[in-house]
């Protein structure tokens, strides 16, 4: 049987999303929750449901689109990613992966296949963590690594609560988190980096998944007139944290695998004339080694210690923390052979950013597709992957999904 997605659908699709749920300022902000969302998530429903899928929304508000053939069973294939965006988003980052997860049921329907189990296809809440920490969190819940009720009673960052939220957009559904038991999880995704571009590849298998580790850092020093006190008597907490962030930049780069950012920082009172007496500021450590993420956070809470010894008050919060993730060997070698059988050049690799497969991972076979993205842009509104590229990906996982769904 010879299969292939509608791929000037998906593409209408992608634009027709991206266009819905625009700012005041013409930047595309869906943000978990919002108006803006609702109406993504209303447009997703929409079509969902014009392909004859059953729709069903959890607690958290994941809505999950059923397949449900006749002589279907067992455990359903699922397919998924997320809808909502960062502040002044590209059009793809998630977006993809659920619409290329409807194009694969669409097309399997009109090919009259006949899977054996069912389909489904799901678009995971809050997955960025813009408005409402932690990121990932409605995959999260399904795969049991957060409750439902510390999720929907998480504050956000303009006040609200998220079940509150939720049920204001019609979104808070009934469904238990985890309902569904994937019989495998395949998503498809834009890489959101530079490597298939820069190697001039078509695909990505993705293998595994970076660990991550995500820590707000708190340093203590003295306020004091900033022309009046020598240097040698200062506890100037801003070049504490300078020292801090220095000495991450060379640890990373000294470090295999090993990428560190210091992503926020603020300084305390904030006045030109005055020492900083508190500098606030997170730390995302992250590595494709467990081993090495550990080492990476030894060292950092070695010079915390340091800083102590010198007069500093240090205080850390976790704020995230994921160990690296292996996908499942055999769903990797079905991308791989059809990858091989649409002619595509592809690689296996790593995904430097965190998706909701890697909590999928804890409860499902699991796995993903990466397609390039132009310069390696994302969260951005230039982020850019090809037509041509965008269709390429989706038939990958029509073909993936089809060979586990029989």
């Amino acid at each position: 049987m010879t299969l292939a997605i509608d791929g000037a659908r998906l593409v209408s699709r992608l634009k027709a999303l991206g266009a819905t749920g625009r700012d005041d300022m013409g930047r595309l902000t869906r943000l978990a929750a919002s108006d803006a969302d609702k109406a993504g998530r209303d447009l997703l429903c929409d079509w969902m449901r014009a392909a004859g899928l059953r729709i069903e929304i959890d607690r958290i508000g994941n809505i999950h689109g059923l397949w449900l053939p006749e002589e279907a069973q067992g455990d359903p294939v699922v397919m998924g990613s997320h809808i909502d965006t960062v502040i002044d988003a590209g059009i793809y980052d998630g977006c993809l992966g659920v619409l290329a997860g409807l194009a694969v049921i669409e097309a399997l329907q009109a090919g009259g296949a006949r899977p054996a189990r069912p389909l489904a296809v799901v678009a995971y809440s809050n997955e960025e963590g813009v408005r409402y920490a932690p990121d990932m969190m409605g995959s999260l819940v399904a795969a049991g690594g957060m409750t439902a009720e510390a999720a929907l009673a998480t504050v956000g960052t303009d006040g609200t609560t998220l079940g509150e939220e939720l049920a204001r957009i019609g979104y808070a559904g009934d469904r238990a988190p985890g309902f569904i038991t994937p019989h495998a999880y395949v998503e498809l995704h834009v890489e959101q980096g530079p490597v298939l571009e820069a190697e001039g590849l078509g695909l990505g298998v993705v293998e595994s998944l970076q660990g991550i580790s995500w820590q707000r850092v708190t340093i203590g020093g003295l306020a004091n007139h900033a022309g009046t006190t020598p240097m040698a008597l200062r506890r100037d907490a801003g070049v504490a944290a300078a020292r801090v962030m220095c000495f991450l930049d060379r640890m990373a780069r000294e470090t295999e695998g090993a990428v560190a950012t210091v992503g926020t920082i603020e300084l305390v009172p904030g006045a030109i004339n005055v020492i900083p007496s508190a500098a606030r500021f997170t730390v995302d450590l992250r590595n494709p080694d467990e081993a090495r993420l550990k080492a990476q956070e030894a060292a950092l809470g070695g010079l915390l210690d340091e800083l102590r010894s010198e007069g500093f008050e240090v205080a850390t919060e976790r704020l995230a923390r994921f160990e690296p993730v292996l996908f499942d060997p055999e769903i990797v070698c079905r991308i791989e052979a059809a990858a091989q059988g649409r002619q595509l050049a592809h690689r296996r690799m790593t995904s430097g950013a965190g998706h909701d497969a890697q909590m999928i991972a804890r409860v499902a076979p699991s796995a993903m597709i990466f397609v390039p993205s132009r310069g390696g842009i994302s969260h951005n509104p230039a982020e850019f992957t090809a037509e041509a590229e965008l269709v390429a990906g989706a038939n990958v996982l029509l073909d993936v999904t089809w060979s586990l769904s029989r």
